[in-house]
């Protein structure tokens, strides 16, 4: 270390006499004092010189003195950040540098300090930090809020935001009631004992001409550094709190309020510059995201209006289209029923032989399947295949054959009627290779064919139905005809849903129905048509695969005599079910609705007679199937329980069996399923 003289030390510190800086002893007693160090703190160098520096200066510093005194000691020089106070008392913060300076000559040592005053750049460094800090906690706060869609959480997450992290003493938001009044609509949670005390809890109005608050709807930032002294009723509600200092903020959106924001501190001028812009930015994102909010509000609401009037119009819709549906069907009920009203009424009036009532008897046989099958269709639109249609090998050369006889009436009795004349051809091949399918669906698309064929032509003609093999397993079945034919337009569209070229008289039904069938059944359609020349329709579905040489089909076994109660509300239907089971050696009881079904059947097991199988209804009055079959196995749980309904498909469709029910039928119940299912439901148990 090299060492300098007195003199030397002298000739350096009048030289650096401009700079801030003094010369003192070990102990702190000042020896010299700058003119630059007279203008930083302000006092002379009578009042500086024989002082101890750290009394003068009231320094304050960032370690002990004996910590730092020991560092100049070791090192000669030291250096940190110190906190002095002028003449005036006001503090100030320097860098200071000491270095330690030894007499060569043996003197006492010297410390040279100097001081640089960085007191405007720590605040410039507070600040930015401090506007940094709130930088921050606003994009916290927006985030937040835009997170949210309803005003009163959006109020809640900024008032809760700003009590923890500002902090506020007090917060709340206020909408805007046009024209004189303010309503409290979010109050902080850390502000619920406040807003007791100041009576502002939730939905309290606060008059604005009589508080003050006028400034603020009208859009200005308002500031009260000491609510004490002024003299509107608000401001001193809340000064009578112990609140000193208030900002109320407007919640602006293109240029109109629509609320305030409202914070308050105890200390009087609590709040600084920066605060109060900080503030009023925060508020314009508060009014951003509280007008969003009500936006999205609204448009849910519209989203609503427009569900529900989208529903009312599904609603009308849907009428419009059972409306058609049901005359769909009954057009198709109606066309079934004809041939059996025309066959019943020759079975009354005329003596038949055997074999032409029998004939006559098949005729109106496949005209009830046709019913059924009709009425089964309905749930296509609704639900999945009835279990009871299940495919199975279908002829199409027989389809066809019982289609032409059952539709006779309509292309032959009926057209003679009007002087028109309609041949049918039939060109059926041999052997053809059997479907795998459903003979009611293939039936009754058959059916829609010919009709329409009948309905093409209006002045008679021919209709040719042909069936051929052709490659690739595949069975093609033809209905060609000589009428009006279709133009392209037509053609393009005749498959659409309720799509008809008859007017009233078609529901456009028809043709949409055999396509369905067409695709259910893994097959294909296709028209050909001219203007004028006929139409030809062409049904191809994949031929079904032979069975396993050697396979016997499986015989029923014989069905033992059953004790059998059959219950239902519907006398005809009671003694159907009579008439057609008796003749198999069943012994029938019979019960006119649920609670007398109940009775006979507890009547016949106390008699020690108690019924192996009861068949009853579902929808019955006052007492239904359900609770019939309940009663029933509740007294002998042995006892087999068919439910036979009207709804039957539907609750097959939809796995919808009720407890204590074996098995579920539909109705028209057919004979050959019934006398299975009493079969299978009553063998021996195994032993």
């Amino acid at each position: 270390m090299n060492f300098l003289s007195a003199e030397a030390l002298t000739e350096q510190t009048k030289i650096l006499d401009l700079a801030q800086i003094m010369v003192r002893d070990v102990t702190g007693r000042i020896q010299r004092w700058s003119r630059g160090s007279e203008k930083l703190y302000g006092f002379s160098t009578e009042e500086a010189l024989g002082a101890i520096s750290h009394e003068l200066l009231r320094t304050r510093f960032p370690e002990p003195l004996e910590a730092i005194n020991a560092q100049l000691e070791r090192d000669g020089v030291w250096e940190g950040e110190l906190a002095h106070h002028t003449r005036d008392g006001i503090e100030i913060n320097v860098v200071s540098v000491w270095a330690l300076h030894r007499d060569g000559r043996g003197g006492p040592p010297r410390i040279l300090e100097s001081n640089l005053d960085v007191t405007e750049r720590k605040r410039a460094e507070a600040r930015l930090a401090a506007q940094l800090g709130r930088l921050d906690l606003l994009n916290t706060i927006t985030r937040a809020i835009g997170e949210r869609q309803d005003l009163q959480s959006i109020f809640q997450v900024a008032v809760g935001t700003l009590e923890d992290q500002l902090p506020v003493d007090f917060g709340c938001l206020c909408l805007f009631r046009p024209p004189d009044v303010l309503v409290v609509s979010g109050v902080g949670a850390k502000s619920h004992d406040l807003a007791l005390q100041l009576e502002m809890t939730d939905q309290t109005h606060l008059p604005i001409d009589a508080n003050g608050l006028s400034r603020c709807v009208r859009g200005q930032l308002v500031y009260e550094p000491d609510m004490s002294a002024v003299p509107f009723a608000f401001p001193q509600r809340l000064a009578g709190a112990g609140l000193s200092a208030m900002v109320a903020a407007p919640l602006l959106v293109e240029n109109n309020v629509f609320g305030a924001l409202i914070v308050a501190r105890r200390t009087a001028h609590g709040f600084s510059s920066g605060e109060c812009e900080f503030l009023a930015q925060l508020a314009q994102h508060i009014a951003l995201a509280a007008h969003q909010a009500q936006l999205y509000g609204a448009l849910e609401a519209a989203y609503d209006d427009l569900r529900h009037t989208q529903q009312a119009v599904m609603r009308q819709e849907k009428l419009r289209v059972l409306g058609q549906m049901a005359s769909g069907i009954a057009h198709d009920i109606n066309n079934a029923l004809s041939p059996a009203a025309l066959y019943v009424e020759a079975l009354l009036e005329r003596n038949l032989s055997p074999t032409e009532a029998k004939d006559y008897l098949v005729i109106i046989q496949r005209a009830i399947d046709g019913v059924a099958q009709t009425v089964a269709r309905m749930k296509e639109f609704y639900s999945q295949r009835d279990p009871q249609l299940a495919h199975t090998p279908v002829g199409l050369n027989l389809v066809a054959t019982q289609v032409i006889d059952l539709t006779r009436a309509r292309w032959s009795s009926m057209p003679q009627e009007s002087g028109r004349v309609i041949c049918v051809d039939t060109d059926l091949a041999p052997d053809l290779p059997p479907i795998l399918g459903n003979s009611g669906e293939i039936s009754d698309a058959l059916t829609n064919l010919i009709l329409n064929a009948v309905d093409a032509m209006p002045e008679g003609g021919r209709i040719t139905v042909r069936s051929r093999a052709v490659a690739a397993a595949k069975v093609q079945l033809e209905v060609a005809d000589t009428g009006i034919g279709m133009d392209e337009a037509t053609r393009n569209r005749c498959l659409e849903l309720f799509f008809t070229t008859k007017g009233v008289r078609g529901t456009g039904l028809g043709l949409a129905m055999v396509y369905g069938t067409v695709e259910r059944h893994g097959g294909e359609l296709q028209i050909e048509s001219t203007l004028g020349e006929g139409t030809l329709i062409r049904l191809t579905f994949p031929a079904a695969a032979a069975p396993p040489t050697g396979m016997v089909a499986r015989q029923p076994a014989a069905q033992r005599p059953l004790r059998i109660l059959v219950i239902d509300d519907d006398p005809i239907i009671l003694k159907s079910l009579r008439d057609i089971l008796e003749p198999y050696g069943h012994l029938i009881g019979l019960a006119d609705g649920g609670q007398r079904g109940i009775d006979a059947f507890r009547a016949a097991y106390d008699r020690g007679e108690a019924f192996e199988v009861v068949i009853t209804d579902l929808g019955m009055p006052h007492i239904d199937g359900r609770a019939v079959a309940a009663a029933v196995r509740s007294l002998e749980p042995k006892t087999r329980v068919i439910l036979l309904t009207g709804w039957g498909h539907r609750m097959l469709a939809e796995n919808d069996a009720p407890a204590n029910v074996d098995r579920v039928m539909g109705k028209p119940p057919k004979l050959a399923l019934l006398r299975a299912a009493l079969a299978e439901l009553t063998l021996p148990e195994p032993a």
